[in-house]
């Protein structure tokens, strides 16, 4: 079959609608692959702005936690008694009521000067040590550690037991002599803290 000129003005007009439906089809194709595109790279960046919040929230929580911690730390200090100068005057009290409520025989203490510990770092609470030798009669070695319970449950300081030895009484050296009670040395370390910025 042969296509004379009058049959193709007739089939021109489709052709033209063909190819200008066909280039619309096109551009549509193109512009919905730009907008696909598009739409990926904004769910890429709220994907990245997702994680970044997530990552942030999770740093949030844990600096939440951290303080939460310290928080609790310097609570615990504060309703100790931990922190603060040191209370010298109330540590004798406590030491001379203890004697008295286990009726221990006798006692003597000697405080030496407070010093600052080695190892406090900046920033951070400034710990102090005033160390202590006791020397106490007891009737038996569980006064001793009943002694010690005490005073490290009810200081107002952190009270740390450096050392401790008991021994017969002194004078009960003879043989026929029966020793009543034993003598106990103990070296003792009493913390305190105080915050930066706090002086004496």
């Amino acid at each position: 079959m042969t296509l004379t000129e009058r049959d193709l003005r007739k089939l021109a007009l489709p052709i033209v609608i063909t190819l200008g439906l066909l280039g619309a089809a096109g551009a549509l194709a193109w512009w919905t692959q730009d907008d696909a595109r598009q739409a990926g790279l904004e769910r890429n960046r709220a994907a990245e702005a997702k994680s970044r919040i997530e990552q942030r929230l999770r740093q949030f929580h844990s600096e939440e936690l951290d303080l939460k911690t310290r928080l609790q730390a310097l609570q615990h200090l504060q309703s100790g008694g931990i922190l603060g100068d040191e209370k010298r005057l109330d540590w004798m009290e406590q030491l001379r009521d203890t004697q008295r409520e286990l009726h221990l025989p006798s006692m003597k203490y000697e405080f030496a000067a407070q010093a600052p510990l080695s190892g406090n770092t900046p920033g951070g609470p400034a710990w102090f040590n005033s160390p202590l030798r006791l020397q106490l009669r007891l009737v038996h070695e569980g006064d001793l550690l009943a002694f010690l319970d005490r005073i490290q449950q009810q200081a107002k300081a952190l009270v740390i037991v450096r050392s401790c030895k008991l021994a017969p009484p002194a004078g009960s050296t003879e043989r026929h002599e029966i020793p009543v009670g034993l003598a106990a040395e103990c070296e003792l370390d009493w913390l305190t803290a105080r915050l930066p910025g706090k002086k004496n």
